[in-house]
């Protein structure tokens, strides 16, 4: 795949509860540098990354409510208008995965809806929570929420200790039950082979903190 084409799919990321403002700019020169699709970062550093993205043509994405998607709606909600207003392009929203396996559609629908109407909203389900019937349910919710894309992971799912196989027949089920919706495939996406299956299985985006070890593994 031509370089083009691989970086354009990546959402870089710097997730890590640890992370300096030092960072964080060093995250968002190196999307610049790649022309990268967008940076995700938690909602503390929204800000920052707005000032060095403008104008980039990068993204600024942010995490909401990791790992399960279980504060309060109000919570959650008051979190994503703050990230709009510092200037986020998306958000990364963790569906609330207590609710989806207690088989809460309704109160997971309502509160999706009230955080898609405020800016483009990816929607995090968890998929390593869940199965196949749960993900194929809760990828119709979240269509119907109106989000403009379905996310397997965050970086505490367990589909991360799981083969990149399984990730990819999740991907499947998704692209089946939400059709029209982008799908972001994210969690171990480490090497250029793993985002290459990913792509191949179906995905939209792959969110990676690897993306530059990916770029230099495409350039040797």
């Amino acid at each position: 795949m031509a370089t083009k084409k691989i970086n354009q799919y990546i959402d870089h990321t710097n997730i890590n509860p640890k992370a300096k403002k030092e960072d964080i700019i060093k995250t968002c020169k190196e999307a610049i540098q790649y022309q990268f699709r967008g940076v995700c970062i938690r909602p503390q550093w929204v800000k920052t990354a707005a000032q060095i993205l403008k104008g980039s043509g990068v993204k600024v994405v942010v995490l909401i409510d990791d790992p399960i998607g279980d504060s309060d709606s109000k919570k959650r909600l008051a979190i994503a208008k703050k990230a709009v207003a510092d200037g986020a392009d998306e958000l990364d929203v963790v569906a609330n995965i207590p609710d989806i396996k207690h088989e809460r559609w309704n109160k997971i629908e309502k509160d999706l809806q009230a955080i898609c109407k405020l800016q483009n909203t990816k929607v995090i389900i968890g998929s390593g929570y869940l199965t196949d019937e749960e993900i194929a349910q809760v990828s119709q919710i979240v269509k119907k929420a109106g989000a403009i894309c379905v996310k397997t992971a965050t970086e505490k799912d367990p589909l991360e200790n799981r083969e990149l196989e399984e990730k990819a027949k999740h991907l499947k089920i998704m692209r089946q039950n939400a059709p029209g919706l982008l799908i972001k495939a994210s969690g171990k996406i480490k090497t250029l082979a793993d985002a290459e299956m990913m792509i191949k299985a179906g995905a939209d985006i792959v969110g990676t903190s690897n993306g530059v070890t990916i770029m230099k593994q495409l350039k040797r």
